[in-house]
Parts: C-alpha cells; structure tokens; sequence
C-alpha cells in the first residue's frame, strides 16, 4: 500500500443530511434608545395574532434561556426589550409605538408598560423606515405609545432632512455624546390605570410601610427607603443580593397592583417599585428602580418621570423627601442623574419633558427559528441556568 491511501474509509455511502426547514428572514435594526437596547421591528412584519407574535420575540430574543444565546437578547432586562412601530392608529400621531418586556428566564412577553429609554429611538427610526418625512433642521415625530394610550412628541436632529446621531448631548448611563432627542409628554396621567392616584389617595399604608401608588408615565409604588430598612444609595448589586427584600417588596407590589386596578401582577412588571431618599449630589432626591425583581442599572426614563411628578405634588411620599430647584426635578440614580422638566398646561395638566439620545448598530434581517427547532427551546432550562450561573461566578484567566 503507498504511503498516501485514496482509497474509501466508508464501505457504504453517507446519506446527505435532510434539508432543513427554510428560516423566516424579517428586517430588523438594533439601536440603543437611552440606557436601553433591543431590535426595532415594523408592525407589518409581525404576525396578527397577539401569541404568534409573542412566540415571534421569543424567538427573535432567545428566550427562555439566561445568556439568550440564541437571540437577539443581552441577557439583561435593559437589553431584551423590542420596539414594534407601525402606521398610525390615533388621529394626531405619526406612528404607533407598541414597546415589549421579553423575560429571559421565562416565556413571557409584558406589553403592559412603556419604555421611555427604547422610545427615544422610535422617531429617529421612523424617519429611516420611511414612515415620517424628514424636515431640514429639526423633524417632530408623533407618536402614540400603545402600551399607555398616550401621545409623546419626539424632535429629532435632521439637518439636510437626514437624521444625525452624533452630537454633544451626554447622559448618564452611556458613554461618550450624541445628538439630542427631546421627548415631551402631554399626557402621562394615568395611561394604565385611568388616574393619576388610582386609589385616590395620595399616601396609604400597606402592611406598616407607607407608600404612594401613582400613574405617571409608568405605574409605580413609592417608598422610602428607610422604611424598608435601606440607606438610599446602595449600588443596584447590593440590593439585588438582599433577597430577603425583594421578597417582601413582591408582597407589597401585588398588593399595590390590586388595589391600582391592575389585578393580580404576579408575573408582570407593573407596577414598578421606587425606593426613595434625599439627594446626595445636588439633585432632587435620590431613586433605586426596581424593574421589579432586580435594580436598574440606572433609571427608567418612564420612571424617572413618575418620580419627578410625585416629587411635585404635595402629600406623596416623593414630596416630603424632594428639594427641587426651578421647573426642573433631577433624579439621581445609581450611574448619574436624570433631569425632568415639567410645567402646567392652559388645562392644569402636568406636563414632563426629557432628552435622551440614540444610537442606530446594526441593520439586517433577523433569522427565526423553524418550529421543529423551536419546539425544544427551554428544555433543562434549570441546569443551564445553573451552569450560567456557575460560569459568571468563576474567574477566567486569558
């Protein structure tokens, strides 16, 4: 025999490999809004039916599973979010805006809040899609969020009639500059529960913490912090790591949460929590977001509305604690701080208005998976969790 055989290692032929079921392609851009991230999807090239769409991000993000290897997802609750934006329903609006809260550990889609982070990315993303002409100069996109039944103006940066991102607006949360986006919400009361204190009341006491449910923008229980036994400027890992706390805070959400009209939240992300206390750095009063069973990394912009408004409005838990300046209430928060603006309508509404930046990355089609591929996603989703968990706890040398 040569020293080089050619001849066949395999008596019998090998069978070519069945075809595999052709992947759905559907556009998609990735585009950090705010401190938040996640693809951005047109309306129309979702399914209709609202469990085929859920199952749809599922998914596109790679959920359930805790790195979302599969997907899209960051494997964090700031980056498995998705902005779906559509043909306007509402007759002022521009566009629709339906903003999704995809679980990474569990298959769940929460379409019950808005995301005032991701929306900061919907007009410059509209204007691209095609969905909204640029003007020279600056662009006002309308936009009516779905989630709240409310309409946000959102103005743009369009010199030439093309949407810039660069610039030198900085925020807390993120690093370098971009351009600004300046959102401005009209009416924020009581987008999810028909009132701004749902209970009527300003101040209640659930269990023995005192606590005020109100529906600015985003449905939130306030406390304070030394109510719950918490200095106030705990680092969002110390506060994720006090699991006795998150316990008793769940019990005191879902009362919130049934007594806002919001039925049983068990599962759900609304109301979100506040934990309270005086400012440290020269701002208004200090805040730690819960969103709700871990800490923000830095603040919701919905959030930071929400506490803004309580902050200004006499006997809430927020008022006793603010020490505002001028027209505007900054929140800080545990990457920096959060400037909200508000002023009174001719009608005596309140009135918030924020600036945020975005970054369009990435834009392309998303491949989905085939059902037969689908159909065994979360399997042994406790014994992956725990290798991830295992995998982050360990040190790496490279």
């Amino acid at each position: 025999m040569s020293l080089i055989d050619v001849s066949p290692t395999f008596s019998q032929p090998i069978a070519a490999p069945e075809k595999p079921a052709r992947q759905r392609k559907v556009s998609c851009v990735l585009m950090r809004g705010g401190t938040s991230r996640g693809p951005f999807l047109l309306e129309e090239d979702l399914p209709r039916d609202e469990a085929a769409r859920d199952q749809f991000l599922l998914t596109v993000m790679g959920s359930p599973h805790p790195l979302q290897i599969d997907g899209l997802g960051g494997a964090n609750s700031l980056t498995s979010k998705v902005a779906i934006v559509g043909r306007p329903s509402h007759p002022q609006a521009d566009v629709d805006y339906l903003f999704a809260q995809v679980a990474i550990d569990r298959a769940a889609v929460d379409t019950g809040p808005n995301c005032g982070n991701m929306l900061s990315a919907v007009g410059p993303f509209a204007i691209e899609a095609g969905l909204v002409e640029a003007q020279d100069g600056e662009t006002t996109v309308r936009i009516f969020n779905r989630n709240t039944k409310s309409l946000v103006e959102a103005t743009i940066q369009t010199p030439g009639g093309e949407v810039a991102y660069d610039g030198d607006t900085m925020i807390d949360g993120v690093a370098g500059s971009a351009a600004p986006i300046r959102l401005s919400f009209g009416d924020a009361a009581g987008g999810k529960t028909g009132a701004l204190f749902p209970t009527g009341q300003r101040r209640e006491m659930i269990e023995d913490v005192a606590v005020t449910l109100i529906d600015y923008a985003m449905p939130m229980m306030l406390v304070r912090a030394d109510a719950i036994g918490l200095a106030g400027d705990e680092t969002p890992a110390q506060i994720d790591a006090n699991t006795a706390l998150f316990t008793r805070l769940e019990r005191l959400r879902r009362e919130a949460g049934r007594r806002m009209g919001l039925g049983d939240v068990t599962g759900r992300v609304i109301p979100k929590i506040g934990i309270l206390s005086p400012a440290r750095h020269g701002g208004a009063i200090t805040s730690r977001y819960l969103v709700p069973d871990t800490c923000h990394r830095a603040h919701s912009a919905t959030g930071a509305l929400c506490v803004a408004a309580a902050a200004r409005l006499e006997g809430t838990i927020a008022f006793d604690i603010a020490t505002p300046k001028g027209d505007a209430v900054t929140v800080e928060h545990p990457s920096g701080r959060f400037e909200v603006a508000l002023s009174y309508d001719d009608k005596g509404d309140l009135m918030a208005g924020v600036l945020r930046t975005a970054r369009r990355l990435f834009e392309g089609r998303v491949f989905l998976q085939p059902p037969s591929a689908a159909a065994g996603q979360g399997e042994d989703f406790d014994l992956i969790r725990k290798n991830a968990v295992q995998l982050a706890e360990s040190e790496v040398e490279l």
